[in-house]
């Protein structure tokens, strides 16, 4: 485009948030340095907190970032989930990891932390993408931003989050709407509080979940989901109808949690997810171009994987380009890049794909339905004998990354 200031980089990671910046670490690791385009003008922690398992543990043990977080969050090794129709409670336990609930923003500091401070440009926005090719049958990847600025790019990574612009280029299909959509927000007590060092869970037969998880003396992660609808409005607007209209029947002690709601933190939409089909014969990469995180396998909730399928791409895609960089002699050879690009979307696709659909099965189970065998099979048999075989693609080690190349990017 005319007119347009060139640059040039090895790397371009679209989106500042869990997958950009984890994969910006993982590379930062073996070598190389990327450049983060993020569209906001400063680090987002849009959905207040979330709860790691033991799979995303290991990702940020393999990016070497775990440690900042153990010694603030406790692990949870149980649960309950109460039936506000019926009175029932079921016991949930947890592995003997546990797992621990921490803040976004804490996660996302601690990454961020781990990058040289130019890393992250921040108010990028993109106008276009187009991939020019090169002798040799290697290309490199024109990121055009609204600002004027062209960057070309030997990878390009779109961690641009469930509406990705670097998705929707590669051609791949848009996510659909769950049916279901999710309040979040944390919960502050000044004072402390005294609940249980657990996670609560209440369901009922109108198709509504709820459930708070301590995340230390004095704060709560809360989040209500329900079936179909959704809200706009203030915080203020949208507490009171949580408290009004959703969540009226509700327990005492999970209202009262809602009161104590930080009303900065509360954020209402609908919960969107990916297709399994599509990630599995979809385009997921188209030469040095690929994405991670939600940006190719956005999911719902249920089972807690947004964030730990994110920091595993992280790793499995440092771990591929590192490889590629050591074969090379601590070269960054662009024309090798397509085929570690290549063997990280093979790696990655079949898992994404199965979390999906877990996470997808597990609320449309938890959430219930009208008929007599749908909450039978919720109530009686789903959290005592299937929930814990779901659980159990938390128990996934995406492996480690190789050491730095001598190539002396690192630095």
């Amino acid at each position: 485009m005319k007119g347009e200031m060139e640059m040039m980089e090895d790397v371009v990671i679209v989106g500042a948030g869990i997958a950009g910046l984890a994969t910006a670490v993982a590379l930062k690791r073996v070598g190389v340095r990327a450049l983060v385009l993020e569209r906001s003008q400063g680090i987002r922690a849009t959905g207040a907190a979330l709860t790691l398992f033991p799979n995303a543990w290991l990702a940020l043990d393999a990016l070497g970032v775990s440690h900042k977080l153990t010694r603030s969050y406790d692990p949870l090794f149980k649960g309950s989930v109460t039936n506000i129709n019926t009175g029932d409670v079921q016991q949930v336990l947890f592995s003997e990891q546990g797992i621990r609930p921490v803040h976004r923003k804490a996660l996302l500091e601690a990454l961020a932390e781990e990058l040289p401070t130019d890393t992250i440009r921040f108010s990028s926005k993109l106008a276009a993408i187009e991939s020019q090719e090169q002798g040799g049958g290697a290309s490199i990847a024109v990121v055009h931003l609204e600002d004027g600025t062209a960057i070309k790019s030997k990878v390009l990574i779109g961690c641009d989050g469930v509406h990705s612009v670097v998705a929707r280029w590669l051609g791949l299909a848009e996510p659909v709407h769950s049916g279901r959509s999710a309040v979040r927000s944390l919960a502050v007590f000044p004072q402390g509080h005294r609940f249980k060092h657990e996670v609560q869970q209440f369901v009922d037969q109108a198709g509504k979940r709820a459930a708070f998880v301590p995340l230390n003396d004095r704060e709560f992660y809360w989040f209500l989901t329900c079936k179909g609808e959704n809200m706009t409005g203030e915080p203020e607007q949208i507490q009171r109808e949580v408290l009004e209209k959703y969540a009226e029947n509700f327990p005492s002690i999970y209202l009262d949690v809602v009161r104590h709601a930080d009303l900065s933190t509360i954020s209402w939409a609908p919960l969107m997810y990916r297709h399994p089909w599509r990630i599995i014969f979809g385009n997921l990469n188209k030469g040095n171009i690929t994405v991670a995180g939600d940006a190719m396998h956005p999911m719902t909730p249920e089972l807690g994987q947004g964030g730990g399928s994110s920091l595993e791409d992280a790793v499995v895609l440092g771990r591929h380009i590192g490889n590629s960089i050591i074969k090379n002699g601590g070269q960054f050879v662009e024309g090798d890049m397509a085929k570690a690009i290549d063997d990280y979307v093979k790696e990655r696709r079949w898992r994404a794909a199965l979390l999906v659909t877990g996470s997808y099965l597990s609320g449309w189970i938890q959430h219930g339905g009208a008929k007599w065998w749908e909450r039978f099979f919720r109530d009686r048999l789903f959290f005592k004998y299937i929930f814990g075989f779901l659980a159990g693609l938390a128990h996934y080690n995406c492996g480690n990354l190789p050491a730095a190349s001598s190539s002396g990017k690192e630095d």
